[in-house]
């Protein structure tokens, strides 16, 4: 692609109310045991359920039935669910759909003497559209869309996991807006406090995680040696800016060499 097309495609992102998120980035993180997912807040199990949601209708085999699977729905094996929540008992993952389904975000039913689980994400096609977009949303792979308001309803249900606390900085990164301070020199988290200034602090993770400043500060010491954020910090009470790393790899599916390339790696 020319260099115009190359720069839309990295601009789309900021364009809309929701962000695209790849599958097999929501998939690694299920796989990532060294980021915890304990905790009361239920944004990271929604956003693996929302990972699966179909984008078309598809039929679904299970070993003795075959379903059909409409858009915002899927099929799986409770014992795949477990796997998926990172929960040592099965009854522990029914209970996190019980909480989801209380709280209108899917609806679910438990089919072949409770082995298997057909759920669906009540709004999912309406925030799965094309939507103008260069690529639409494909079935079992690619990308799906995610509200960002959604973020702050879950976000807020608990003492979010380290998981939340990484997905909510993930979701709220910004890169190469003119209406965001800094974000031409990378991926900055940016929480749309409508100033365009990216810094925030501590107290402010701390009010939105429900952790302490201590327990935030740790964190954010984790994820910086798993090389997964660069944290800027100011002196005095300025706070600090968080730079998401590899996210334009990520995100936009693109690989690092092409970044280097075109002269767009984010601050390390």
């Amino acid at each position: 692609m020319d260099n115009q097309t190359y720069q839309l495609k990295l601009k789309q992102i900021v364009e809309f109310s929701r962000c695209r998120i790849y599958r097999d980035f929501i998939r690694s993180l299920v796989t990532n045991k060294s980021i915890r997912t304990n905790g009361g807040s239920f944004l990271f199990y929604y956003i693996v359920l929302c990972s699966y949601a179909n984008y078309r209708s598809s039929y679904r085999h299970t070993e003795t039935m075959t379903y059909l699977v409409g858009p915002g729905e899927w099929i799986c094996t409770l014992a795949d669910l477990r796997t998926w929540f990172r929960c040592r008992f099965q009854h522990q993952a029914v209970s996190i759909l019980d909480y989801l389904q209380k709280q209108n975000y899917i609806t679910y039913s438990l089919l072949e003497n409770k082995k298997v689980v057909k759920f669906k994400i009540t709004d999912c096609p309406k925030g799965n559209t094309v939507l103008e977009y260069n690529f639409p949303c494909k079935k079992d792979d690619g990308f799906f869309f995610f509200p960002i308001a959604k973020v702050h309803e879950l976000i807020i249900m608990g003492k979010c996991s380290e998981m939340d606390m990484f997905l909510d900085m993930w979701i709220h990164a910004i890169y190469n807006n003119p209406s965001v301070q800094c974000s031409y020199s990378g991926s900055v988290v940016y929480y749309r406090n409508n100033t365009g200034n990216p810094v925030t602090s501590f107290q402010t993770l701390s009010d939105c995680w429900s952790h302490s400043k201590t327990t935030v500060s740790r964190t954010l010491k984790k994820f910086e040696e798993m090389n997964l954020i660069t944290l800027v910090s100011f002196t005095g009470k300025h706070g600090s800016m968080i730079y998401l790393n590899d996210y334009l790899s990520v995100m936009f599916d693109i690989s690092d060499v092409i970044i280097e390339e075109r002269g767009l790696l984010i601050i390390s």
